[in-house]
């Protein structure tokens, strides 16, 4: 079974489309994301469309939950409020549906989902050795799938250190035999120094066979174009800009 992870889309549909369509092309089974499907970028309604008809499995984000109202929009500032704002208005019948229906975590056979940690899944960062010990503490699956951060991640307990950090496009992990927390980055807006949607691929008999592994992929985009339409949209300019860098 070939398995495609997802998080932090944040609208933006030209991103999306792009790992959706290599997603198709690789034959994968199923698609997990991890939350924020909405939220600063400029195409929700069609993003939360896409992901309601492809997604097996789809958690809720800060983002998602802000613009139901399920979250106080005084609980943002600045930019991600001004984005917020704009989603809320922008949002569609479908697409709020869609994200009515949705929560933070989730479990399946041989995972544990969340959009931040296990912690909060909803707020919390995995960023510190000391959040990913209490993440495996509060865990027993053997793959924990955390998003939120924008950054991706590898980290691994041996039941007394964390070892692992960042995540380079194209490392390869073996899933047998330990216990990881992995992080796949952001499809629709990288904070890693790379520009390019960031995602995770897992192929597996059984998540925590020998023969499991995770490999971690970057695809290019025309962010040119999900700039011109957050430009076009009125939206902040540091959300366009940021795109081209990763940042």
């Amino acid at each position: 079974m070939k398995i495609a992870v997802l998080s932090d889309v944040h609208a933006n549909l030209h991103a999306l489309q792009a790992v959706l369509a290599e997603v198709g092309a690789g034959g994968f089974d199923e698609l997990w994301c991890l939350g924020d499907v909405v939220g600063y970028g400029p195409r929700p309604n069609e993003c939360a469309a896409l992901l309601h008809e492809r997604a097996t499995v789809c958690l809720a984000g800060n983002h998602d939950l802000v613009v139901l109202g399920k979250i106080p929009m005084t609980a943002f500032a600045d930019d991600a409020a001004a984005a917020a704002v704009w989603t809320q208005r922008a949002l569609d019948d479908d697409a709020r549906t869609f994200l009515e229906g949705l929560e933070p975590a989730a479990t399946v056979p041989g995972a544990e989902l969340f959009h931040g940690s296990p912690r909060d899944p909803v707020w919390d960062y995995v960023l510190s050795d000391d959040a990913a010990r209490q993440s495996f503490a509060a865990t027993s699956q053997p793959l924990v799938l955390v998003g939120h951060s924008h950054v991706a991640l590898e980290l691994s307990s041996d039941g007394a250190q964390i070892h692992g950090g960042k995540a380079d496009a194209g490392m390869q992990l073996d899933l047998g035999g330990v216990r990881r927390l992995l992080n796949p980055g952001s499809v629709g807006q990288p904070r890693d120094g790379d520009p390019r949607a960031s995602w995770l691929e897992i192929v597996k008999a059984e998540i925590d066979n020998e023969r499991a592994r995770a490999t971690f992929r970057r695809t290019v985009y025309p962010v040119e174009l999900t700039q011109a339409e957050l430009r076009g949209q009125g939206l902040p300019e540091i959300l366009a800009e940021r795109l081209a860098h990763g940042v």
